[in-house]
Order: C-alpha cells, then sequence, then structure tokens
C-alpha cells in the first residue's frame, strides 16, 4: 500500500500525529508533502520516508490513500492534489469542527486499522465546475461551494437556470453550494442540509434584500449563468477558500463536475450531524 500525507499547519502537535500515523501505517510506502517533511527530518520517522511531492503533478501514480491532517479547509486543498486521478481522500482532524476531516485523534488507531482491512467506505462526493472569463488558476472546481459577493454596498445577481431567467438577487451575494457544501457556508445564511449522496446544487442568498426569497434546491444537472451588477463595478467569486477580483463584466457559469472526488469517512452522515451538530442534545432524551 503505497499512501501521501499533506498538511498545511505542521506544529508541534501535527509533527506527533503525523509521526503516529506513520507508525500505524506499517508500510515502507509513505510520501509527505515537501513541507511536512522538512518538519519532520528530526524525527525517527523520517527514515522510513519513501519519498516526497510537491504538487499533484509529481504524485506517485499508484497511490492507494491522500491523507490530509488538519481541518476541513486543508482537505479541500488536498483536492488540488488528487484532482481527477481517483484517489481517496482521508481527512484527519487536527482542528476543530470536521465534516470532512472525521477522523480525530482518538479515533485514529482503530480507523487506521480499518482502513488497511478494507472496511473502511468509499464515498464520492460530486463537484461544481465554473466557468469565467476571469483566470481560475488551472483547476476551476469546488467541492463546497461556489459564492459571489459584494466588495462594498450590495450587488444584484442575475441566475439563469437551462438558460431559463431564475431570479435576480438583491443580496450581500449569493452561494451555490454542492450536497457537500450544505454544511457549510449554506447551512449558516439559512440553507438546507442535504445528504451528500443527493444529486443536487442549493441557491442560498447571502443577507437578501427581500424578504419572499429562500434557499432554493435544484438537479445538478442543471447548467447556471450569472450576471453581477454592482456600483463598485466588482465583486468577489469565491471557489472553497479561493477568492478572485472580479469585474461586472465577468459572466459566471456553474455545472456539475464531469468527475468526482472520493472520500474515506469512518462515520455515517446522519451520526455526523448528531456529534458535529449536537442533535439530539436535549435533556428530554
Amino acid at each position: 500500500m503505497s499512501v501521501a500525507i499533506f498538511g498545511k499547519v505542521i506544529n508541534e502537535r501535527n509533527t506527533a500525529l503525523i509521526c503516529r500515523m506513520i507508525r500505524l501505517l506499517k508500510t515502507e510506502n509513505v510520501f509527505l508533502h515537501r513541507s511536512v517533511f522538512h518538519c519532520l527530518q528530526s524525527t525517527p520517522e523520517a527514515g522510513q520516508i519513501a519519498g516526497t511531492f510537491s504538487s499533484g503533478f509529481n504524485l506517485p501514480g499508484d497511490l492507494s490513500y491522500f491523507f490530509s491532517v488538519g481541518g476541513d479547509g486543508t482537505f479541500l486543498e488536498s483536492i488540488h492534489f488528487v484532482r481527477n486521478s481517483g484517489i481517496p481522500i482521508v481527512g484527519v482532524n487536527s482542528g476543530r469542527l470536521g465534516f470532512l476531516a472525521t477522523i480525530a485523534e482518538p479515533e485514529l488507531q482503530n480507523s487506521i486499522e480499518r482502513l488497511m482491512a478494507g472496511r473502511l467506505p468509499v464515498e464520492e462526493r460530486s463537484l461544481l465546475d465554473v466557468g469565467s472569463s476571469a483566470p481560475l488558476n488551472d483547476f476551476p472546481y469546488a467541492l463546497n461551494d461556489v459564492v459571489v459577493q459584494k466588495k462594498a454596498g450590495l450587488v444584484t445577481v442575475h441566475v439563469w437556470c437551462n438558460d431559463e431567467f431564475l431570479n435576480s438577487y438583491w443580496a450581500d451575494g449569493l452561494i451555490i453550494a454542492t450536497p457537500t457544501g450544505s454544511s457549510a457556508y449554506s447551512m449558516s445564511v439559512g440553507g438546507p442540509i442535504v445528504a451528500p449522496e443527493s444529486k443536487t446544487f442549493i441557491i442560498s442568498p447571502i443577507a437578501p434584500h427581500n424578504l419572499t426569497v429562500r434557499p432554493l434546491v435544484i438537479p445538478d444537472n442543471a447548467r447556471l449563468r450569472l450576471k453581477i451588477d454592482s456600483r463598485m463595478n466588482a465583486y468577489t467569486l469565491s471557489l472553497d477558500s479561493r477568492s478572485y477580483d472580479c469585474t461586472t463584466q465577468t459572466e459566471i457559469t456553474v455545472k456539475r463536475a464531469n468527475f468526482t472526488v472520493k472520500t474515506v469517512n469512518p462515520f455515517s452522515f446522519y451520526s455526523s450531524l448528531r456529534n458535529k451538530l449536537m442533535w439530539g442534545e436535549d435533556k428530554r432524551n
């Protein structure tokens, strides 16, 4: 078995966590991101490393799993490494809530043992494919959401769905989320929580200036087109955690990507809702 390990913040705690992971994995084919390897150089585990990588383009081609060590932000960045390779991402949580990075340190040993034995399920998550005349680097995809947001004042976001006019949202912004992203920013503005296997998009306005406007769930085979008006002649476009400055001349298209991201999660979606959002925390239960 060959595995890769990535982390954004490599502090003393995360260094110790990664060293423990290497010991538990019991494989000679462990590859580390260069920044992670630099922090582990003085540890005994550094001698067990098969190699390093700096991007998705120099990852070994036969990886079994890609480990993301951190929070959900680190998990989202991990997608830039695996891309459309089909390598499953395993999220080890050293952050806080963790809907994507679900394996906390107390469950690490049990989860890795189950993983090595092939007893952890692999889920496929859909992504958003964003088209724009603005440069979006070489990876115009988002696992959680695409967000159009004001620079100042408010924006008007005109939306077409499959070339049919849907609405003009007068608001601070607009979120288009996948089911995976339904428990992130979209939820915080009142959007519904959607099971990850649902084939849907969620359109949620941010602080709409019209009380009759509510979040909308549509099939994910729809194609959305967005045109933005603003007195500032500018707005911010975000794909997960990556933000871009755009002018109002920049139109956006959003559709389902033609590939999925595979994730490994030892916990069901519904148990995560109960544990992460404390559902059922009631003295009557």
